[in-house]
């Protein structure tokens, strides 16, 4: 998760209180069920390279502003590829992608072909591109070039710990999203993105969902299942958000403090391995503080970097190297190979970059849904007196998690209150979590399973890496879900695969 990236705008809104209470209440008898539903015209997919040739698409129109459910409407591209077995089909799966930015809305084709056949059989694999993401009604903030880069995306405080850059920063991208994000970037929210699940439900015509949730999309099923609870049918959460309704995102990112202090030695471990051609140390205990003194090196001479954003080689691009890095162990090498060009005074080639078009739309949708789903403290002083503390406490990410993110000028006041994920409802929801996790650490996995109490079990996966079923090789963890989604058999307790 993860907290995955991006966020950012500008005016002044209606009182929450007053949208909360024109809001249509949030119960599945206030939706369409499966007689009332909108057609929709599957057609074969254009203009996606990741799609094969099952898979089908077709658009829904939603409210923008669930308030004024019969005003302005959007779009939202779904995708599905139908059950294999027509005898044995149970219902939809929805996939829902991490983020926010995230999209599956090739995952039919993709993610969803590692899905064992037993699953396959019994479900349609339903995929969306959210609200705001093309090719759905899309938003854009028309940011600078500098502004795209991951350093700024990330709250990464200057090499002494001042914020002051980053709150500019914020007033910047939110003054940008502002002037292009027009009306539709108001209304990119955690909660609009379940009501809109719960459209595309309807259309389909199922009366009941599952679904397989990762990182982000932890959070939006949980929020799902919380407001739609008898619209649930088997839930999978996997690589799961902290649901702390006083922070929401701001607890996704202060978790990555934890998340790296997990992953790191592992990491430590892997480069200083005899034989391992990238090996950056002798022993383990050698790794940390040698990645502590090039930061500190780089944050006092940076090295040129033609090509890349920015273009040169800072102490916080090598941190932000390490966080991408530290969510899966495939990663580790570009981590250590950087690490070894660096301290020869030497940079690899320019990392590639996705379309800049890309970027800014992903950007815009972090933007929104970060800045909406809740308010975020907007005093310099506060953020300089919780980073000098992180600074302290977690020197691998100096300060950067409990940091200034734009939504510290966000200008609109979130519509809603965050929802508050509880123990209501149907006890049908199977977390899966890594043990060591740098995007979705296990400390708040265990806080959503804390908050949903009887509702889940969780299978916690003794493995490295941000995401965790079907992405491990755990036979013990990928067996559970696969069984729990085919069949409904669910452990009756909490299970630990080693």
């Amino acid at each position: 998760m993860s907290l995955t990236r991006t966020r950012n705008l500008a005016l002044t809104a209606v009182p929450a209180a007053l949208l909360v209470a024109l809001l249509p209440p949030l119960t599945a008898d206030a939706v369409p069920g499966p007689t009332a539903r909108p057609a929709l015209s599957w057609e074969p997919c254009e203009g996606t390279g990741g799609a094969g040739p099952r898979q089908e698409c077709a658009t829904l129109r939603v409210p923008m502003d669930y308030a004024e459910p019969d005003g302005a409407q959007i779009s939202l591209a779904l995708s599905r590829i139908p059950a294999e077995d027509d005898g044995a089909r149970r219902g939809a799966l929805f996939l829902i992608p991490g983020g926010p930015g995230g999209s599956s809305y090739d995952d039919p084709s993709g993610k969803g072909q590692k899905l064992p056949r037993e699953v396959r059989d019994r479900y349609d694999l339903i995929g969306f591109a959210p609200r705001g993401l093309a090719p759905s009604s899309s938003v854009d903030c028309g940011l600078e070039h500098g502004d795209l880069a991951l350093t700024k995306l990330r709250p990464w405080p200057a090499p002494d710990g001042s914020v002051d850059e980053n709150m500019a920063t914020a007033e910047r991208v939110s003054d940008a999203c502002a002037r292009h994000g027009g009306e539709l970037i108001r209304h990119v929210s955690t909660a609009n993105n379940a009501r809109d699940l719960d459209r595309v439900r309807a259309a389909l015509g199922e009366r009941r969902i599952s679904a397989w949730g990762v990182s982000y999309g932890t959070y939006v099923g949980a929020v799902y299942s919380r407001l739609f609870p008898h619209r649930t049918d088997r839930i999978v959460l996997d690589s799961n958000d902290d649901p702390d309704p006083a922070r929401v995102a701001r607890a996704w990112l202060a978790g990555h403090e934890q998340g790296v202090e997990d992953v790191f030695p592992h990491f430590a471990a892997w480069a200083s391995a005899p034989g391992n051609p990238d090996r950056v140390a002798k022993t383990a205990a050698e790794v940390r503080p040698l990645f502590l003194r090039l930061a500190a090196r780089l944050d006092r001479e940076p090295i040129p970097w033609p090509g890349a954003n920015p273009e040169e080689l800072n102490g916080n691009v090598l941190r932000q190297t390490m966080l991408d890095s530290l969510y899966r162990p495939g990663r580790y090498p570009t981590l250590a190979q950087l690490t070894l060009a660096a301290g020869s005074g030497t940079v690899p080639p320019a990392p590639p970059a996705p379309p800049e078009s890309v970027l800014q739309n992903v950007t815009a949708v972090g933007a929104g849904t970060l800045c909406n789903d809740v308010a975020w403290p907007e005093s310099a002083a506060g953020y300089r007196k919780d980073v000098a503390e992180s600074r302290v406490t977690y020197p691998l990410t100096a300060g950067m998690p409990r940091n200034a993110m734009p939504c510290a000028a966000w200008p609109y006041e979130p519509r809603e209150a965050p929802v508050r994920i509880t123990d209501r409802g149907p006890s049908n929801i199977l977390l899966v979590q890594n043990e060591r996790d740098v995007a979705t650490p296990l400390s708040g996995a265990l806080k959503l399973r804390e908050a949903l109490g009887r509702r889940a079990v969780m299978v916690t996966v003794n493995a490295t890496g941000h995401d965790s079923y079907l992405a491990d090789g755990n036979a013990c963890g990928d067996r559970t879900v696969s069984r729990f989604l085919a069949t409904g058999e669910r452990p009756d307790g909490d299970v630990y695969c080693r």
